[in-house]
């Protein structure tokens, strides 16, 4: 579905991502781990034509795809639920989700108003506060109104970043529980940017370990599972 081949990243004089490789097949779930700084969230914002990569090539179904812009990718379905979320605070939930919907210009209100019986169904708290401000939801329930609302959007391929960053246990496990019932039974390919790396693992079929803007290893989450690097590096083991 994806392809990255040979991407190269820069702000301005410095080279933050050098010669990545890497491919999300078709309703996959790939997992991208490494320390900060690493590079992670640069390949996440390229993806979604926020920064322009210097070399290498990005494809999505066989179209090139290296320099088009934001707007651009929301609508060949690329859609980020970025790292702090920023939802908007003084509009209702309900709200926040339209948005999402009128991002990818999608005009069919029958069609609209049953994605977000989606999201109400997989996010039933969302349902009760649909009409309050988003600003007074905890944040894991700001969480799944970030989700939700790049939901709305109708994603190919969903960038999530660092999607349990600050949430309790419980909430955690409801994110985890979500993304796979997105990548299972939505048939949304998935990129997920997590510092939880047993989650990232556990969720991922595939993941790649950067360091300093390279890819340093890559595999089978199964098998990432017992490396002992990862396991030293990332699972505390």
């Amino acid at each position: 579905m994806l392809r990255i081949e040979h991407l190269s990243v820069w702000y301005d004089v410095t080279e933050v991502i050098r010669d990545v490789s890497l491919e999300v097949p078709s309703n996959s779930i790939v997992a991208l781990m490494g320390g900060n700084g690493a590079g992670k969230s640069t390949i996440l914002n390229t993806l979604s034509g926020l920064l322009q990569p210097r070399h290498g090539t990005i494809t999505l179904d066989n179209t090139p795809m290296a320099n088009f812009h934001p707007q651009d990718m929301v609508k060949a379905g690329v859609v980020q639920v970025p790292q702090g979320r920023f939802i908007w605070p003084g509009m209702s939930v309900q709200d926040n989700l339209f948005l999402g919907a009128s991002i990818r210009s999608r005009k069919e209100k029958h069609a609209i108003r049953k994605d977000m019986d989606d999201v109400f169904q997989m996010f039933p708290i969302l349902h009760e506060r649909r009409k309050g401000l988003a600003a007074n939801l905890s944040g894991g329930e700001q969480q799944m109104v970030a989700i939700s609302r790049a939901l709305m959007a109708r994603p190919k391929l969903l960038l999530m970043d660092e999607p349990s960053l600050g949430l309790a246990p419980l909430v955690v496990r409801e994110i985890a529980r979500s993304i796979l019932a997105i990548n299972r039974e939505d048939k949304v390919s998935v990129i997920l940017v997590e510092q939880n790396s047993r989650m990232a693992l556990k969720l991922s079929s595939r993941a790649y370990v950067l360091e300093t803007g390279r890819v340093a290893l890559e595999g089978a989450s199964e098998e990432l599972v017992n490396n002992e690097d990862v396991r030293r590096l990332y699972l505390g083991a």
